[in-house]
């Protein structure tokens, strides 16, 4: 590309390549909105409502809320009295990131618990009747204090989620991620694959951005971060579940229909994941219905592309404003929709320094396949 047309394309933003087909086409990479909070993951309702998590890093008072792309304005989701804590019951949103819908227009919030120390649950809210639909709880030993329950995939054929545990939170340094087992069914919880390279990060594979390590600093020196299990999809099938550490260099899949077996131990389980393909350090991870994955690369403001079924790692899109990219998931417009929280600005990781600045922002871009909604 010459110089002339790098100037013309800056505003959208550079390439995508190395698609299925083995093409380079130039797709662009759309800003699509700017806010006054950091976002984490979004969701689309049937009826093309954004939902979005505030990012937890950055405690903030709306932990999720709905975005008017026209009015730019933000309101609580599912209404303020769930986003504000309490001391005589546990029915509030304390800590969340990981949001998805189904396809019953149920938007499933994953909360954490770790903002006010407690017990993690799903929280499923009906978009259609807009009330609450369920409330399962994660408690010990399918959760352990390090756990912080990141993002989740839905097989609603076998009626499971699946939950990455990143591992990292209340000192956890990510050796102890997993994989949580809901079974919709019947509300059992269990934890699998800790312990298992899959789940664990590569502590040859630093969190660098631009290069830089990142870590946390206190007295002059500085601990490097190192998260587990994170990225997380499941394939059109309902078939192969996808998941990966953000911190490694391979992305790994499981047939989902072990993890519905409760009869399978850790062992056997184990046996099953299969190596898929290389990667760079990645938050979020999403999948078009031709298999092609998706995923956000946080060190380096960019989108990162497996092609299926060459199983070829490139990098598609960048854009320095794109700091931090996390979330991404498709819209029923045709769209993926990718967050960028600067996670890596935060003062924990800047001598308690916020460095972070307004806006934050949310970009789009078209896959080379048609998407799914919830993925």
């Amino acid at each position: 590309m010459n110089k002339l047309s790098c100037i013309f394309a800056f505003a959208v933003t550079v390439l995508f390549c190395g698609n299925a087909s083995g093409q380079d086409p130039n797709v662009e990479l759309e800003l699509f909105a700017q806010l006054d909070q950091a976002v984490g993951n979004i969701a689309y309702t049937h009826d093309g409502t954004l939902v979005l998590s505030h990012h937890p890093f950055f405690k903030p008072d709306i932990r999720v809320a709905t975005y008017d792309a026209t009015a730019k304005t933000v309101v609580p989701f599912p209404n303020k009295q769930w986003n504000t804590p309490r001391d005589e019951n546990d029915w509030y949103l304390d800590d969340v990131l990981g949001i998805r819908n189904d396809s019953k227009g149920i938007v499933w919030m994953l909360d954490m618990g770790t903002r006010n120390n407690i017990t993690p649950k799903l929280v499923a809210w009906d978009t259609q009747k807009n009330k609450l639909h369920r409330i399962i709880y994660i408690p010990a030993p399918a959760s352990l204090d390090i756990s912080q329950l990141n993002d989740f995939a839905i097989d609603e054929k076998r009626k499971l989620i699946v939950i990455a545990d990143e591992g990292i939170a209340r000192g956890g340094d990510g050796s102890k991620a997993a994989l949580v087992v809901v079974d919709l069914a019947t509300g059992m919880v269990r934890r699998v694959l800790q312990d298992h390279h899959s789940t664990a990060p590569d502590r040859d594979m630093p969190t660098l951005i631009d290069g830089k390590p990142l870590g946390v600093s206190a007295n002059g020196k500085m601990t490097p971060i190192f998260v587990g299990a994170d990225g997380i999809t499941l394939d059109a099938n309902n078939e192969w579940l996808y998941f990966c550490p953000l911190n490694g260099g391979k992305i790994y899949r499981l047939p989902i229909a072990a993890l519905a077996d409760h009869e399978m131990t850790d062992q056997q389980l184990g046996d099953k994941v299969e190596t898929y393909s290389d990667k760079v350090n990645n938050g979020g991870l999403s999948i078009d219905q031709q298999g092609n994955l998706y995923f956000t690369n946080v060190g380096s403001h960019s989108i990162g592309f497996v092609s299926s079924p060459e199983r070829k790692y490139s990098m598609i899109a960048s854009d320095e404003r794109m700091q931090w990219p996390d979330g991404i998931s498709y819209s029923q417009n045709g769209y993926m929709y990718v967050s960028a929280a600067q996670v890596h600005l935060g003062s924990a990781f800047n001598g308690g320094k916020d460095k972070t600045s307004k806006p934050f922002y949310i970009f789009r871009f078209k896959p080379f396949s048609e998407g799914m909604l919830g993925r």
